[in-house]
């Protein structure tokens, strides 16, 4: 048995506070990691979870799917990696058998039994235990905190972008969220991937700021008008809010073009207008976390041109549960990072 230290949440809601609780965890059994963590982010879905937003949450748990260490012990039947390997978690694992993952979507595995955060428990401590397939090398030239998040952020950014061989090069790209984490690293990916990039953004304060990370336009909209000033131009856009501002970032496609839904930030549902998606010939799909495919792509954009990993600011784990409210307060810059 190894000693850990995890952030616990019991009961759903904003009542009560996260919880530390020192604890063990058993020895890996099977394709399992035993993975000493030395870092994990703090995500917009790991509000979600917490406000009981998604139904098949297993309480208590641990919550975080942004985790970083290095493993410590491995079960058996592991394959690939190895004791002393520098990891990251995606957000679940994968069943390697499926149609999905025969084919390389294992984000879309219809047999995924270990969520991080939801059905198992997450990065929010000082070691985590999960299945081989839930897990991905890091390079060792990033920062703990930048490590952490780069397949939340970066990862689902690239795969939302560029889902079915989207080519960017020369098009108009419009990022809601802008400020966040997945919409800053969205930014630099579109524009390494050669697209003209819009930026939404609730505060003029954060202007500057994604002028640098090379957005070629900023608009600033604390409502959801941004479509009156940007037309009908743009060729794809990452929603990274949600409802919020999902019917002006439609409104904002040219004719044909696509809508990537990677965010939802708030409890209420979209009002769809299904005339004007077949009028205009608008598509509207979901995108999930990357692949281990797509994070060596995206590590090699970094590696060509590194990125800037934005952390807001680092806290200890004692502090999860403040670092949840002032994610949830919002205007936050980046990422927030737990380190235990």
């Amino acid at each position: 048995m190894i000693d850990v230290r995890q952030a616990r949440l019991s009961q759903t809601g904003w009542d009560d506070d996260l919880v530390i609780e020192a604890g063990e965890l058993p020895a890996p059994q099977g394709d399992q990691l035993l993975v000493d963590v030395a870092a994990c982010g703090v995500c917009h879905r790991d509000l979600i979870d917490r406000e009981g937003r998604i139904p098949f949450m297993r309480l208590p748990v641990t919550p975080g799917h942004e985790a970083v260490g290095r493993v410590r012990q491995a079960g058996p039947d592991v394959r690939e990696l190895a004791v002393g390997d520098r990891v990251a978690t995606m957000h679940r694992d994968h069943c390697g058998d499926c149609p999905a993952c025969q084919r390389g979507d294992v984000s879309l595995c219809s047999a995924a039994a270990w969520v991080l955060g939801l059905l198992a428990d997450g990065g929010y401590a000082s070691a985590l235990l999960a299945p081989e397939r839930c897990l991905f090398r890091v390079p060792e030239s990033l920062a703990d905190s930048q490590a952490a998040v780069m397949h939340c952020t970066f990862g689902t950014a690239f795969r939302g972008l560029t889902r079915g061989g989207t080519e960017l090069a020369g098009g108009r790209v419009l990022i809601t969220g802008a400020n966040g984490g997945v919409g800053s690293a969205a930014i630099q990916v579109a524009k390494r991937l050669g697209a003209h990039v819009t930026a939404v953004t609730r505060q003029e304060r954060h202007a500057p700021w994604l002028r640098q990370l090379g957005a070629d336009e900023i608009c600033v909209d604390p409502g959801n008008g941004f479509h009156k000033r940007i037309g009908q131009q743009v060729d794809v856009v990452l929603e990274c809010v949600g409802q919020p501002t999902f019917n002006a970032a439609l409104r904002s496609l040219r004719i044909g073009g696509r809508l990537v839904v990677v965010g939802n930030v708030v409890a209420q549902k979209a009002a769809l207008n299904l005339g004007y998606l077949i009028t205009f010939g608008s598509e509207v799909v979901g995108s999930s976390g990357a692949t281990p495919a797509d994070m060596d792509r995206v590590f090699a954009l970094h590696e060509a041109e590194p990125f800037q990993v934005t952390i807001d600011r680092e806290l200890g784990i004692d502090q999860a549960d403040e670092a949840q409210r002032l994610l949830k307060r919002g205007g936050v810059a980046g990422r927030i990072v737990l380190k235990p």
